[in-house]
């Protein structure tokens, strides 16, 4: 009797996960960042933009190692490609970061641009860096500039209704096309 009853009330699927109708976004990893929010990182141990040069490329999502600074992936991208540069240093703001430190970011941010240009094609870009836990800053530990390509209508009504982002591509794809590309597309 209760079989019959559970049929009632349950879809058709067997295994969890599977889309139906309603495109349900299974994100558990996700679950890390919202348990821990800003007090995850209270010093360089833990935080994850010191963790990442000291793992693979393909394991911490890195697209390219520079001098003093190198670029990674957005863990929870707003849109595919959404890149981060970063010093190596554990330095929290702008003004705490070098000289050269400064160009190579600079550079970097420009390299991020051209290549998500040749592999996906993007109409515009959000470029920006959030300083401090009161400015926006997920990890405000550590100095990040964010690079997100942008398309025409990628700020449809899902973003703005479910506040959710659906996002076409695995971060390996996403980072074996930028990684692929990187040193093929060179400054002008």
């Amino acid at each position: 009797m209760q079989e019959h009853a559970d049929q009632s009330v349950t879809d058709d699927f067997e295994l969890a996960g599977v889309p139906d109708s309603f495109q349900r976004l299974w994100t558990p990893y996700r679950m890390a960042y919202i348990k821990g929010g800003q007090d995850q990182v209270k010093d360089e141990a833990s935080c994850p933009f010191c963790a990442g040069p000291g793992r693979t490329d393909e394991e911490a999502l890195i697209v390219h190692r520079g001098k003093t600074c190198y670029v990674i992936l957005n863990l929870f991208p707003y849109n595919p490609g959404h890149l981060l540069v970063c010093p190596y240093r554990h330095v929290p703001n702008y003004t705490d970061i070098t000289v050269e430190e400064t160009a190579e970011m600079a550079a970097l941010a420009q390299q991020s641009m051209r290549v998500l240009r040749k592999v996906s094609n993007p109409a515009g870009f959000n470029l920006g860096m959030n300083q401090g836990e009161a400015g926006g800053a997920g990890i405000a530990a550590h100095l990040h500039q964010h690079i997100v390509p942008r398309w025409n209508g990628d700020g449809n009504f899902f973003p703005i209704i479910a506040q959710t982002k659906a996002i076409p591509q695995t971060l390996s794809e996403v980072r074996s096309a930028i990684a692929e590309a990187w040193d093929s597309e060179t400054p002008s």
